[in-house]
């Protein structure tokens, strides 16, 4: 029996793991969470679910890899250490130093498990140019549970006779987030149409704005704090957004995506740039027009073209296959000491 870890910062972590937590416990092994930081609610943890308190707990446990949502793992943490992303790159893309975020080389990981050809080409170079990690194409864990028991929900809409449901994301960034320009018009919006609305924002979001939404609620706008949102994201029948990470899983549900003041104007997504034109872009986005659903499948197949509800199994076996090989790079990952003396001293671990 293999012993994994999951180690996480933030609340989102639970629905990109959890899928992967299955496999792992349908193949016998064992997997442990160790939570780092104070941005996680800890009764979101189930009571099946294990989590180590200390570091030296961890350092007991000996895992033989550690899967990482987020950008950090400390480097005197044992097994290996595998990225399996917190987002898609088709998601907002902040700039640093003329670089994606999402493409920064930290000098972590052993593996980047990808999502689709929009991320693993770029990681492929990269890799070529570090020669310290490997890359393999895999699927988001997140995305399992969307597409298992054969809902092949990629190849036509969700129809139901349930009432038509928008749902409301922003992200948290206080110089991107539309969510107080919106709020009025939220607000009219969600009692003067037929639509039943749905709030929801990144774990992050400012406190006095997500209090601002919920002071707005009534009987036909509902603010959400989930853990899970996959229930919600499957009963909507289109997303109204700005820079959203979520705005690409919504995509790849095969559901249209109205964003506000987004300046990258993508073709898969119906952008507006004033609050008047937002509901008449959500009737036109309600009305799925050909060419739009076109566009969507085309950034699926790039972003994430597994459908079939196994980039878990995925990304296990290509642990198991590079725990097995015992893969040896040409170069050694860097030293990070400055980045690790700052984990070892939040983490309150000085053993060596």
């Amino acid at each position: 029996m293999r012993n994994y870890l999951f180690y996480i910062s933030e609340n989102y972590s639970f629905k990109i793991l959890r899928p992967l937590q299955i496999e792992i416990n349908r193949r016998g092994d064992q997997v442990k969470w160790f939570v780092e930081g104070n941005h996680v609610k800890k009764e979101y943890f189930k009571t099946d679910e294990l989590c180590l308190k200390t570091i030296n707990d961890v350092i007991t446990y000996d895992p033989v890899a550690v899967f990482v949502p987020g950008n950090f793992v400390p480097s005197f943490i044992p097994g290996l250490k595998i990225q399996v992303f917190h987002g898609f790159v088709g998601g907002k893309r902040r700039l640093k130093d003329n670089k994606l975020y999402h493409f920064i080389i930290r000098g972590c990981f052993d593996l980047y498990c990808t999502h689709g050809s929009s991320s693993t080409r770029k990681f492929k170079e990269l890799a070529k140019k570090y020669q310290n990690f490997d890359v393999v194409e895999t699927g988001f864990c997140q995305m399992d549970p969307y597409f298992s028991s054969n809902k092949q929900i990629i190849n036509q809409p969700l129809k139901t006779n349930k009432k038509t449901t928008i749902l409301f994301s922003s992200t948290f960034s206080p110089k991107i987030t539309q969510a107080p320009l919106l709020l009025k018009t939220i607000e009219h919006l969600s009692k003067t149409t037929p639509w039943h609305w749905q709030v929801t924002f990144h774990p992050k979001m400012a406190r006095e704005i997500v209090e601002s939404y919920k002071a707005i609620q009534h009987a036909n706008l509902t603010f959400i704090e989930t853990d899970n949102l996959i229930p919600y994201m499957e009963n909507a029948d289109l997303m109204l957004a700005d820079f959203s990470s979520m705005i690409t899983d919504f995509i790849l549900l095969n559901k249209p995506v109205v964003t506000f003041k987004n300046p990258e104007n993508l073709p898969h997504l119906i952008n507006v740039n004033t609050v008047d034109g937002i509901e008449s872009a959500i009737k036109v986005g309600l009305s799925y027009p050909s060419e739009l659903m076109k566009k969507i499948n085309q950034f699926s197949q790039a972003t994430h073209p597994y459908f079939d509800g196994k980039s878990s199994y995925r990304v296990l076996n290509t642990v198991e296959e590079k725990l097995n090989n015992a893969n040896v790079h040409k170069k050694k990952k860097p030293l990070n000491i400055f980045r690790n003396l700052k984990l070892r001293k939040k983490l309150s671990y000085w053993d060596f």
